[in-house]
Formats: C-alpha cells, structure tokens, sequence
C-alpha cells in the first residue's frame, strides 16, 4: 500500500510540476506581449471575476479608480518594506508616480494576463491536493509532508507577492522576486518527486562538485538575464523591437560572453555523468536543455528579440534548474545512506 501511494504521490508531483512550468511559459508570454498590466487590480480583473471584452464595460474613469486602487496597495506594501529595514526601497514606491500609470484598455492584453491567473488558480488547487494527499506520509515520511506544506505556503505567498507586482506597475526588482520565488517552488516540488520515485540514487562525488558550479553559474546567468530585461524594459517605449539589441550595452554584453561559462561547465559535468553508472539519460538531457537555452538566446539576439523565443528561453532555463537539482537530489541520497 505504501508503494502505490508514493506512486500516486509521485505522478501528482509530476504532474504538478509540468503545471508550474507551463505557468511559467504563460507567465514568460505575457512579459513579451507587455500583457502584465492588462489588469490592473488583483484577484480580480477590472473588479469582475470575467474581465470586460471592450472599453465600453468600463466607467470613463476607469483610470483614474484603478490608480487609486493600486496606490492604496502600495502603501500598505511600503509599510511591510519598511517592517524589514528597506525603507530606500519603500520610498521609491510610494515617491515614483509613474507607477501609477495606467494603460489604455486592451483586450487582448486583458484576457492574457486573465488566462496567466487562471492557470495560476489551477496550480493553487494542484498543490493544495498535493499536500492533501501527502497527509498520510506524515507519521512514516514525515519530510514529504513537510515539504508538500511548504510548497503550498510558498504558493500562496507567491500570489501574494504577485498582487504588488502588479500594484507597482510591474516595478523591475518585484518581477526578478516572483521569478525566483517560482525557482523556490520547482525545487520544493522536484524533491516530492525525488523521494517519491523509489529509484536508486546515483554515486558520483566528482561530478557533484562539477554539479555545485554549473548549479551556481545558472543561477547567476538567470539573474544577468534579469538585468537584460531590466534594460528591454527601460528601451521599450523608446525605441522600436528591431533596434533594441543596439541599445542593451553591458547588460546583454555580459549575459552573452557568460553564456560560454555556463556551456562548457556543462560540458564537463556531462563528461562526468557519462562515466557515471545509473545515470541514464540525464547528460543528453542536460545538454539539449544548455543548448536550447544558448540557441534561443541567440536567436533573441540576431533576430531582434522576437517575442515567442522571450518564454521560450525563460522556460528552457527553468527546466534545467529544475533537472540540476533532481540531480543533485539523487548524487546526494548517496551521503545519506553512507551515514546510515
């Protein structure tokens, strides 16, 4: 019985997880359609659980109530910064009035951003039934519980800090934090699905040290691609698409030569796990997965930032983290069963 339930845990888990990455590439959608302020309050969308089809729905003016919405909301967040000592930060909030800008209605943008939300809601509900079924761990895996529960404070907190992302008009750093925060959750979920796998751990501490740097080396490439889109932020309403690339200097600079770090780190960590018994399929994995990340950066960078290859990319970095720690996880079942 307790074999069926870790696989039952283990194919929830997973389906969980393809979920979170499918969030991630809607999410990765509406960034590149400029879509995020398509509703320009939180949970709602225009005060209305169906968002309006057309600008006739709305009261003439619509932008001036939604600025003061959003305005109260971001006192209260300046008020939380403040709590934990980031009263520069508070400040700029509550001192910057263009964000508290207001688009002209879209639909389309509308309905995109509405889509990103529902899919988030889904998710919400897949990982409440995660931890629900997890319950009955708690007294012979205590740790699977624990963390199931964690996924789904984290998740809450997420959507939280979703609402200030939009009350800040899509503020720069608040975008780069539920981005990581959504690299929290991925890892929460892949330890479920590791411990609920039952296979056998992998035995390489050479390559484990080769997985610390390539680990690290992304994580750091992943917050240079934050300042990239800092910048495609800062130029977009300025210039054109097919100029932008011109006008990204240091930023796209240093996220390009890194990308060579990154790749041959990789390499190396492949070299290793292809001497490694029991790793199966993992080094052709890992690199399709560099690759594909490298490729469509590149294809961002001589074809004028196209804006299906912005998710594209995003998504592709995210799997990867996501396939690194499961990596991680099963190198390190290892020590633990050493100790035992």
């Amino acid at each position: 019985m307790g074999e069926r339930a870790k696989g039952s845990l283990y194919r929830l888990s997973v389906s969980t997880l393809i979920a979170v990455y499918v969030l991630i590439l809607v999410g990765g959608i509406v960034r590149s359609t400029g879509s995020g302020m398509g509703c320009p309050d939180w949970p709602r969308c225009f005060g209305s659980w169906v968002p309006p089809t057309a600008v006739s729905q709305l009261p003439e003016n619509y932008k001036e109530v939604y600025a003061a919405h959003r305005e109260k909301k971001n006192i209260r967040f300046a008020r939380y910064l403040s709590a934990i000592g980031l009263d520069d930060v508070a400040d700029r909030i509550l001192t910057d009035k263009s964000i508290l800008k207001e688009a002209d209605f879209n639909p389309t943008k509308t309905w995109v951003e509405y889509v990103n939300r529902l899919v988030g809601v889904v998710i919400g509900m897949m990982i409440f039934a995660l931890f629900v079924f997890s319950w009955r761990f708690r007294e012979t895996d205590t740790r699977l519980t624990l963390v199931a529960f964690i996924t789904l404070v984290m998740v809450c907190f997420q959507g939280w800090i979703g609402s200030f992302v939009v009350s800040t008009n899509l503020t720069a750093w608040t975008i780069t934090v539920h981005m990581f925060l959504a690299l929290v959750i991925v890892a929460l979920l892949v330890y479920i699905i590791n411990e609920s796998a039952q296979r056998p751990p992998l035995n390489s501490p050479v390559a484990k040290i080769w997985l610390y740097a390539c680990m690290f080396v992304l994580l750091v490439q992943v917050l240079l691609g934050t300042n990239v889109r800092e910048a495609i932020d800062v130029i977009s309403g300025s210039f054109s698409r097919n100029v932008w690339m011109d006008h990204l200097g240091e930023a796209f600079t240093l996220h390009r030569s890194f990308s060579w770090i990154v790749f041959f780190l990789h390499v190396a960590l492949i070299v290793k796990l292809r001497k490694t018994p029991g790793s199966n399929s993992f080094p052709l994995v890992l690199i399709l997965l560099i690759l594909g990340t490298i490729l469509s950066g590149l294809g961002m960078a001589f074809f004028s930032v196209p804006a299906f290859l912005q998710p594209v990319h995003l998504l592709l970095a995210t799997v990867t983290f996501g396939m690194q720690f499961l990596l991680l996880l099963k190198l390190k079942n290892v020590d633990k069963e050493a100790l035992a």
